[in-house]
This record gives structure tokens, sequence and C-alpha cells, in this order.
């Protein structure tokens, strides 16, 4: 039996966020991976550096990678510092790997990593989204419908 998701997660302490994602895609399910890194990245990662706004994740030989995400060099680090763009593994159940797939080959979604966050127990995590590509047209509409809600609940707010 499969584990119940949360609505949202647990998030402590975020460190990157994809704003522009959810325009450019349209959001269909979320999932939340851990991060394999390395000490260095950690620390980077603790002291807010990260980018990950041109990142996305592609399935590989049964695992996930983040790929493109900018985790500059920790600046009290040594000679055993990170790369900064290194492509990093993520941590998903086989289940999840496994729906991811078959998404993204049947269906032609694509991975977008949404942020980059510390949960409560201090454990660096993805929030992995799966989305199809908007194009200029929904865009627009898109844009059109949230500033109709705006404006709507203004004038409720207004009238009362």
């Amino acid at each position: 039996m499969a584990r119940p998701k949360p609505e949202t997660f647990d998030k402590q302490k975020v460190v990157a966020e994809n704003r522009r994602a959810r325009f450019d895609y349209e959001v269909e399910d979320k999932f939340e991976a851990g991060l394999m890194l390395q000490g260095t990245e950690v620390k980077a990662l603790r002291a807010g550096e990260a980018t990950i706004a041109e990142s996305y994740a592609e399935v590989k030989d049964g695992e996930v990678w983040l790929i493109n995400a900018n985790i500059p060099e920790y600046s009290h680090g040594n000679r055993e510092n990170h790369e900064a763009k290194r492509p990093r593994k993520l941590l998903l159940n086989q289940r999840e790997i496994n729906k991811l797939m078959g998404a993204v080959e049947r269906k032609g979604m694509t991975l977008i990593p949404m942020s980059i966050y510390f949960n409560r127990t201090g454990r660096a995590k993805v929030e992995l989204a799966l989305g199809k590509g908007r194009k200029a047209q929904d865009k627009r509409e898109y844009v059109k419908d949230r500033d109709w809600k705006r404006d709507k609940a203004r004038l409720m707010r207004e009238r009362g």
C-alpha cells in the first residue's frame, strides 16, 4: 500500500526557488526527492547559495538526475571543493521513478525542479514537478486569468 502524500511538503528553509516554472509549464504532479550531495555542497546550500532557474531533471538508466543546477563553490572550501554545475542524483522510490519515466516517455512531459529546501530533519530536498510546456498563447491566457482572479477578489472585498 502506498504511503499517502502530504498536500504541501515540510519546507523549513527554502534555498532556491524556480518562480518562472509555473508560468512556463502547466504543473500536474509534484514529488519530493532527496539530493545526493558532497560535503561542501551542503555547506553552500546552508549559506543560501543556489540557482535552479535553467535546471531540469532527466531519467537515465533507471535513475533520476538533476541537470544544470548551480550550487556555487563553498567560500571556505579547500581543494576538495565541489564542481558548481555537476549532475546530481535525486533519490526517489522505484515506483516513483517508474511513474516519472512513463510520463516523460509516453506523454512528452518534463521534469522541473520547483525548489530546493531543507526539511525539519535538516535534509536537503528537491520539489520536483511533472509538467507540460506552455505555448505563447497559453501563457497570455494564464496571465489574463490570473489578473481577472485578482481583480475579482479586489471587487468582492470592496463590495463586501
